[in-house]
C-alpha cells in the first residue's frame, strides 16, 4: 500500500474502504501545497473539487454581509478549523453550487489532496459500492458539521441573551 493509500484509510470520509477502492480514490488525488495565510477557496466561488487535508491545517471563514464577497468586508469570521485527515468541499461533489465558505492554510507548508467532482463521480457510477460507501460517509461527515454548527448557534444565541 503507498503512503497517500494508507493517509487516505485514516480520514473520516473514507472509513470502511478496501484497499482496492482506496487505491482507485488515491489515483484521482492531486496534491496541492499553501503556504500560511494563502486562500485555497473563496466564498462565492464555483469550485467542483472535494479537499482532504494531508498535512498543516485551514480555517473555514465566512462573511457576515450578504454579498459574499471577500474583498467587500474585511470581517471574515473563523467557524472551524481543519486538520489532517478532515475535509472540506463535499457540498461541491452534491450540488455543483457556490462555496458557502471561504477556506485559508493556517500554516506554512499545508498540503491539500484535491478530487475532481467529475473523475469521483465517473468513479462512484463504475464502482456502485464504491459510491454507496462514499456518499453514505459524505453523509455522516456533514451532519457532524451540520450539528457543531447548530451547537455553536445555539451557545452563540444563548451568550448573547446573557449580555
Amino acid at each position: 500500500m503507498s503512503d497517500l493509500t494508507n493517509f487516505l484509510k485514516q480520514a473520516d470520509i473514507f472509513y470502511q474502504f478496501t484497499p482496492t477502492q482506496l487505491e482507485m480514490i488515491a489515483n484521482l488525488c492531486q496534491e496541492r501545497s499553501f503556504s500560511s495565510g494563502e486562500i485555497v477557496v473563496e466564498e462565492g466561488a464555483s469550485s467542483k473539487e472535494l479537499y482532504i487535508i494531508t498535512h498543516g491545517e485551514v480555517d473555514i471563514l465566512v462573511t457576515p454581509s450578504q454579498s459574499g464577497k471577500l474583498d467587500t468586508s474585511p470581517e471574515l469570521i473563523t467557524i472551524a478549523t481543519l486538520q489532517r485527515g478532515q475535509s472540506f468541499g463535499e457540498v461541491a461533489l452534491v450540488d455543483e453550487g457556490l462555496r458557502s465558505a471561504t477556506v485559508r492554510a493556517t500554516q506554512k507548508g499545508t498540503r491539500l489532496q484535491v478530487l475532481s467532482r467529475d473523475k469521483l463521480i465517473m468513479l462512484c457510477e463504475t464502482y456502485p459500492q464504491l459510491g454507496y460507501r462514499l456518499m453514505y460517509n459524505l453523509a455522516a461527515d456533514l451532519a457532524l458539521k451540520i450539528r457543531n454548527t447548530d451547537y455553536r448557534i445555539r451557545e452563540n444565541l444563548l451568550y448573547g441573551q446573557q449580555k
